[in-house]
């Protein structure tokens, strides 16, 4: 018996020291890539050379300030919109999508859309595309300096008829003279396809369904077909699947992945995707956004959380993570939420320098400026902490911001 083990033991060795030949590698098998430790210093780690194939490169088109803001319940300032992709334009991202030219009634948080436009430093090199549902939004937008606009539609009819009174065919018909007529005035136009995993009202939706709408937006003229997974009720397989049948009739190099993250999937969809051969990303820092149409949809995948995880696998994408959770910390921020991107929250968490949001310190001020607080303004911070997620270390810090010990603070709760 004890030889034997003794052979097991040997065996296990062997296998833990012997060279493992894996199939064959891409052409970035075995890279190098950053990753962040547990005590929050990046290190050179070997990645694992069977996770390919993978681009080299991949471009983020954030949509936070459109996409991500339009179902906002709570209002945004224009000037607020104007800092918050300011902000963004600092972070190294390529495409920023602004703002939409929709009727005011139907989605108001757009209706400062000339304002931000006008108001918003263009930096070298970034598109600020704007979204055109119709002739009249194009109109609009041209006389804004835009050198891109995108048109959207959805493969599944009942969405279509939910979320624009229109079958698809009918929209299609509707997009084809804003692509034609904006494509005359030298503007890039992209389109995008709703519901290609799944549909609120329909469930299943069929990848031919979802390659035929995409084959006729690049048809009629969009440069670039971003596939949307509205609800987020996609897996890798049902991802992959969808591609394989879109890349049939569109190339590869014209499709961009738009995941949502209701079943927390986005991250490992968007790994198939780029297998697949998709270099386009959409995502909003923060991960912001949802839909209206399906109830306990979350919003898009965090753009924070995508770049980590293709800083990771050793992708490159020009972006830079620390100016890109400012800009999500300052929208969350005006928004009085907390951000939906995990890897934010955890560096935010481990970081010595530890960020209290203004708001919560104005909450704090107001409730000991009496020198004492009482039941309900206790309740208040206690319902401000939990929503926000702030620990006791965050607590601490914007107390004593304030001026007050910890001991003062605590005869203050007495």
């Amino acid at each position: 018996m004890r030889s034997r083990s003794l052979r097991a033991l040997g065996t296990l060795r062997t296998l833990r020291t012997a060279p493992r030949t894996p199939p064959a590698a891409g052409p970035h098998g075995g890279y190098r890539a950053l990753s962040t430790g547990p005590d929050g210093g990046d290190k050179m780690v070997q990645s694992p050379p069977w996770i390919v194939p993978l681009p080299p490169k991949v471009k983020i088109v954030e949509v936070g300030p459109r996409d991500g803001l339009q179902n906002e319940k709570q209002k945004v300032p224009a000037h607020a919109k104007i800092e918050f992709i300011n902000k963004l334009s600092k972070t190294g991202l390529e495409v920023i999508e602004a703002t939409s030219f929709v009727s005011p009634r139907w989605v108001p948080q757009m209706a400062d859309a000339s304002e931000v436009l006008d108001g918003i430093d263009r930096a070298e090199g970034v598109s600020y595309p704007v979204l055109c549902p119709n002739m009249k939004g194009l109109e609009n937008a041209l006389k804004h300096d835009v050198e891109e606009v995108a048109v959207f539609s959805a493969a599944s009819e009942s969405f279509t008829k939910r979320n624009i009174n229109a079958t698809i065919k009918q929209s299609l018909d509707i997009f084809e003279p804003v692509i034609t007529t904006a494509t005359k005035e030298g503007l890039r136009v992209r389109g995008y396809v709703s519901c290609v995993l799944g549909c609120p009202y329909e469930g299943y939706i069929k990848p031919d369904a979802v390659a035929e709408v995409s084959s006729a937006l690049y048809e009629m003229g969009c440069y670039e077909v971003s596939l949307g997974d509205t609800i987020g009720v996609g897996n890798p397989g049902s991802a992959v699947a969808m591609i394989r049948a879109v890349k049939e009739k569109v190339p590869i190099e014209a499709l961009a992945a738009h995941f949502h993250d209701t079943y927390g999937q986005a991250l490992v969809n968007l790994l198939a995707a780029l297998q697949e051969g998709i270099t386009v990303i959409d995502s909003a820092v923060g991960g912001l956004g949802g839909c209206p149409y399906a109830k306990g949809a979350t919003g898009n995948v965090a753009t924070e959380d995508v770049l980590y995880m293709l800083t990771g696998l050793g992708v490159e994408t020009g972006v830079d993570l620390q100016r890109l959770m400012e800009a999500g910390g300052f929208i969350t921020r005006c928004l009085s939420k907390g951000s939906n991107s995990r890897v934010a929250n955890s560096i935010w968490r481990r970081s010595s320098k530890v960020r209290v949001s203004f708001h919560y310190k104005e909450v704090l001020a107001t409730a000991l400026a009496d020198g004492n607080v009482t039941p309900s303004e206790r309740a208040l911070i206690d319902q401000y902490r939990l929503r926000h997620n702030i620990g006791s270390e965050e607590h601490a810090v914007a107390h004593r911001a304030l001026g007050w010990t910890k001991a003062q603070f605590q005869r203050g709760f007495k």
